[in-house]
């Protein structure tokens, strides 16, 4: 088995190098009077760490086999220290080759998640809020903070529409973890509103997109047609009496973001802002991939809401996810958060398609 640091020793020995660099900054009191910088940093050095402990661990493996092996050549009592040996250097060798595959950029990055209630009128609205609260419990679980963007309710319940920002309150970066949640999301049950009986099938869409900084993307103010418009609740009621709400057109592309959920017309224009350079952001990744290679196209994929990826069936408690064939029969579960073995499961789906395509 041919080692990772012979197939890529220059592109190990930089990631190397900059992780002692980082170390050395974030070491300096003066980085950290720049919270952003010093957060951006951290979160890179968080990112490196274990591929530099796995090669350390390497290294120290390979030592350890050459020494038992001396040794064994005179006492054969040392093979079997040997053979450990062998198979912790394979094992670490293997782990060293998933770390040193091209990362995605967004990894890091917080994300802004929208959901939209699809096919199947009032049923598929009420599954936006499950949607919603599954989403909400696993941040919560994952210690990550929330905030609702912008929401548009549904008469019977749930929401037509629904924006949130998720941010990591540590290093850990929260797309690396949610990109694969994006796309259709179909529910089979039996709605509250059949007398029959009757399983019905409703859609969701979800959207995931990296929060993009106002350093990643610019927006000339002179692009954007922005309006103003009264809030409104379920069934179009008004819920403040100012013109609070906005709704931002981004003129070069067409892209029109809305948010009514803060209290002043500042805030959602702020919030909106959030959500157009995010949208900005992904289709300029998008338009970049188009003429990248297969593996980075199939991620963003992902993100495209025509293509159904989950269903939730309640009469078997069963939630299967069509990319990866992953099945379950804990519904509830993961409807109150528990999403990491699916997620798990896309992962390491996904590094098998990078591993193979660079073998």
């Amino acid at each position: 088995m041919s080692s990772p640091t012979d197939a890529a020793p220059d592109r190990l020995r930089g990631l190397l190098d900059e992780h002692a660099a980082l170390e050395t900054e974030l070491a300096d009191p003066a980085v950290h009077a720049d919270q952003a910088r010093a957060r951006r940093l951290g979160r890179r050095y968080a990112q490196l760490a274990p591929l530099v402990e796995t090669a350390r661990a390497l290294d120290a493996a390979r030592d350890d086999l050459a020494a038992a092996r001396e040794l064994a050549a005179e006492d054969p009592s040392f093979r079997d220290e040997v053979t450990e040996l062998e198979g912790r250097v394979d094992e670490l060798t293997d782990r060293l080759r998933e770390l040193l595959l091209p990362k995605d950029p967004d990894d890091d990055k917080d994300v802004i998640l929208e959901i939209k209630a699809g096919e199947g009128g009032a049923e598929s609205a009420l599954f936006a809020g499950d949607l919603l609260r599954m989403y909400l419990r696993y941040a919560e679980r994952r210690g990550w903070a929330t905030e609702v963007l912008d929401a548009v309710p549904a008469e019977l319940g749930g929401y037509k529409d629904v924006s949130i920002a998720v941010k990591s309150r540590t290093d850990e970066g929260i797309w690396s973890r949610l990109k694969f949640e994006g796309g259709v999301h179909r529910v089979q049950r039996v709605p509250v509103t059949e007398s029959q009986g009757r399983i019905h099938t409703s859609a969701v869409g979800v959207l995931v997109l990296p929060e993009a900084e106002e350093v990643d993307v610019t927006v000339d103010p002179g692009d954007l047609r922005i309006d103003v418009f009264r809030s409104s609740g379920p069934g179009g009621q008004s819920v403040n009496t100012t013109d609070s709400a906005v709704r931002i057109t981004h003129l070069p592309t067409g892209i029109v973001v809305s948010s009514q959920n803060e209290k002043s017309q500042l805030q959602n224009r702020e919030s909106a802002l959030r959500v157009l350079r995010s949208r900005l952001l992904a289709a300029a990744r998008e338009e970049a991939a188009a003429t990248a290679s297969d593996q980075r196209r199939s991620q963003v994929r992902t993100v495209d809401r025509s293509e159904r990826v989950r269903t939730y069936n309640f009469p078997e408690s069963r939630i299967s996810d069509h990319r990866v064939g992953f099945k379950a029969h804990n519904l509830d579960q993961v409807l109150d958060g528990e999403l990491d073995p699916v997620i798990d499961a896309l992962t390491r789906a996904h590094t098998a398609e990078l591993l193979a395509a660079g073998s």
